[in-house]
């Protein structure tokens, strides 16, 4: 294979430009993924299209992680920055075309590019920060990275709100343009240019399985509660994801340049790594999606102040992956910092497993900063050790790897817990009467009972949350477990140029 060709690195001024370009563009995909979530009843009402609603955010969710593969893979191949421009790219075009979307498909099929462009900017954001730093640095850049990822779970919902009530839900995609444009713009000139072999072919099959085993799980996550678990499309999709699951091995075996190399699935660093973050992801989701809905509905505030009330979490979340990311520069504490996010991550949702209708505000902070620092401390270290662990090659490919598995952690979170709250909110107030508009298995009409019975109401929900974050926090004990097994090398990183250079590497075909 040929070498990559000499590139330009960007000097000590020019990373910091990088830096910030690559920091708009994952807060811009990131907020993609939650600010519409406050706005979809007025765009269903705006649009008609109330029974198909779900599919705005379902739709960008699935063609972000389906992509996510092959931008990696693709970025190996043929250079990071070229590509992260036209992801950048299709974004902002998909950005407008959604902010004009004049009925319900058409936003819906630009949600879809959107999502391909969003995607492509999440993992080749985190796969440049390999080109650019040395792997010495990668945990502190990762970590910025991963607060504004964080933030933007909380920020996101209440945009999209402001945006809805004071301008109008269009806003919330059309706001993407000018400060897309700004990251466009420094990226074109800050990202070192560097050029990579182009003679190994693409696994255009491989990475269409992958995509297809990505639609599946999104599907089945997505609205394996609405269809119905047992239904016949559920049931039909998971045996068809399960099927595609196991032909992409020998496909991957057989292809000169596959998008997952099966050398680098072998490896217990990436393996491990990637389910750390599944679990994580899952618990994370589970806890930024569903605690506002707990505040909004069980002690009444807005939706502006639940995200007040959540900054404790967000306070703890960026600290420590600011801390997470500094102490990650030394290989022998990368475990020890996964294992002390992963126990307080645990201990945030054991927590939270003990909140009612009743806690008060102090208590909640204190779990709230005890779940953030959890949560802050877990993602980018994991992204880091994997980054660590193999070729500079092979950057764009393994940090998909870990975006894909923390993608799908997302959507399996959200899913879980939203049908553990659900169903354990149904069980409890099935027995209340439904005059005056009450209905089980909608929480948001506990307003519509009596005082009594609006409490008994109040309580249940509190208690069907709570009980949710009990069920989901074994999936990090599972996580600990895999992390005592776990053990990080700088053995592949250390091909790695110093900061600010892109290396240059052959391409590789396995």
């Amino acid at each position: 294979m040929s070498k990559a060709t000499e590139s330009s690195s960007p000097k000590v001024g020019g990373v910091a430009a990088a830096m910030s370009a690559l920091i708009l563009a994952v807060l811009l995909a990131s907020l993609d993924q939650t600010i519409v979530s406050t706005a979809l009843p007025r765009i269903a009402q705006d649009l008609n299209g109330f029974d198909d609603i779900a599919w705005v955010s379902a739709a960008y969710l699935l063609a972000s992680t389906a992509v996510t593969p092959l931008w990696g893979k693709l970025g190996d191949m043929f250079g990071r920055k070229p590509l992260y421009l036209t992801a950048t790219s299709v974004f902002l075009i998909a950005s407008v075309a959604c902010g004009l979307a004049q009925n319900l498909p058409e936003l819906i099929g630009a949600r879809v590019l959107q999502g391909i462009g969003g995607g492509g900017m999440i993992v080749l954001t985190f796969a440049l920060v390999g080109d650019i730093v040395a792997p010495s640095e990668r945990g502190r850049y990762q970590g910025m990275f991963g607060s504004v990822y964080g933030v933007a779970s909380i920020v996101g919902p209440l945009l999209g709100g402001v945006f809805t009530d004071q301008l109008s839900w269009r806003w919330a995609f059309l706001v993407n343009l000018p400060v897309g444009i700004v990251a466009l713009i420094i990226a074109a000139r800050a990202l070192p240019a560097a050029t990579r072999g182009t003679k190994a072919r693409i696994d255009y099959l491989g990475a269409t399985l992958l995509a297809a085993i990505a639609t599946g799980l999104v599907l089945i996550t997505s609205f394996g509660e609405r269809w119905g678990w047992g239904s016949p499309a559920i049931v039909g999709l998971i045996v068809a994801t399960v099927a595609l699951a196991v032909l992409l091995v020998p496909v991957e075996r057989r292809a000169a340049a596959p998008v997952l190399p099966p050398a680098m699935l072998g490896s217990r660093t990436v393996v491990f790594s990637s389910l750390i973050g599944f679990f994580a992801n899952a618990a994370m989701f589970a806890v930024l999606v569903y605690l506002p809905t707990y505040l909004q509905i069980v002690h009444g505030v807005s939706a502006t102040l639940s995200g007040v009330y959540m900054l404790p979490l967000v306070a703890g979340l960026v600290i420590s992956q600011s801390l997470a990311g500094r102490w990650a520069s030394r290989v022998g504490l990368l475990r020890r910092i996964l294992l002390g996010g992963l126990a307080a991550n645990l201990a945030g949702l054991l927590l939270l497993g003990t909140i009612g209708a009743a806690t008060n505000t102090l208590v909640l902070s204190v779990y709230f900063l005890i779940t953030g620092v959890g949560i802050g401390m877990v993602p980018m270290v994991v992204l880091t050790t994997v980054q660590n662990s193999v070729p500079v090659a092979d950057l764009g490919a393994a940090s998909a790897v870990v975006t894909f598995a923390r993608s799908i952690g997302a959507a399996f979170g959200v899913a879980v817990f939203g049908t553990l709250l659900n169903t354990g909110f149904a069980d409890r107030t099935h027995a209340l009467p439904t005059a005056g508009g009450f209905d089980a298995a909608r929480p948001d009409t506990i307003g519509q009972l009596p005082g009594a019975l609006r409490d008994t109401a109040l309580d249940a929900f509190a208690h069907a949350t709570a009980t949710g974050y009990l069920w989901i926090a074994p999936t990090l004990a599972v996580g600990i477990l895999l992390a005592l097994f776990l053990k990080p090398t700088r053995k592949g990183g250390e091909a790695a140029s110093a900061p600010a250079t892109v290396a240059e590497e052959p391409v590789s075909a396995a």
